[in-house]
């Protein structure tokens, strides 16, 4: 498995794994699966310092991860929500792990200070996933999301990423990272 940079190429392997978590599960609320055209707007459009990363194994995307804005307003510029996505023939391998480790070791060096997800309810895998790279529970939002005729709680995580210090600057972009950052953040533990 090789971790790197999304770029738009990938956004027909990226749709093909998103599609069926949207048009079956309620794991995303979104409704409508996003074909490729849009896919590829969301890997184009996202900002400099908010990575996509993806997971490949043997020359196939094997799951993607993402981080975005947390919230809308300046304060919250320190925080990023963070999300992954794995093909369903890659589950239970290690690939959601690996990309969060990579995504979170990014965006430390970044200098965002926490890391939060939403897991919507119930999804056992998500939760134990989340747990095992270092995030804790924060709370529950009751009957957030209404899919497939229910309705679903969504429990909320958060990961700490650094010091609670005064930043010195603005999380810097992933372009502006030293390579060694990036390479060590891509490194697979093969243990």
């Amino acid at each position: 498995m090789i971790l790197r940079f999304a770029t738009v190429r990938d956004a027909e392997a990226l749709a093909a794994i998103y599609a069926p978590i949207v048009e079956s599960t309620m794991i995303s609320f979104e409704v409508l699966a996003p074909d490729v055209d849009e896919m590829r707007a969301r890997i184009g459009t996202h900002p400099a310092n908010k990575p996509w990363i993806v997971a490949e194994s043997d020359g196939t995307v094997a799951g993607y991860a993402y981080a975005s804005s947390f919230r809308g307003r300046v304060a919250y510029r320190f925080s990023a929500e963070v999300t992954v996505y794995v093909a369903e023939h890659a589950r239970r391998g290690g690939v959601g792990r690996t990309l969060y480790r990579a995504l979170l070791q990014l965006l430390a060096r970044q200098g965002y200070r926490r890391a939060f997800a939403g897991i919507a309810l119930p999804n056992d895998a998500s939760v134990a996933l989340h747990r095992a790279v270092g995030f804790t529970e924060t709370g529950v939002t009751h009957a957030a999301g209404f899919k497939f005729n229910t309705w679903h709680d969504v429990a909320f995580y958060e990961c700490a990423l650094g010091p609670l210090d005064i930043p010195a600057h603005d999380p810097t972009a992933v372009d502006e990272l030293p390579m060694s950052v990036v390479k060590a953040a891509f490194a697979i533990d093969r243990a």
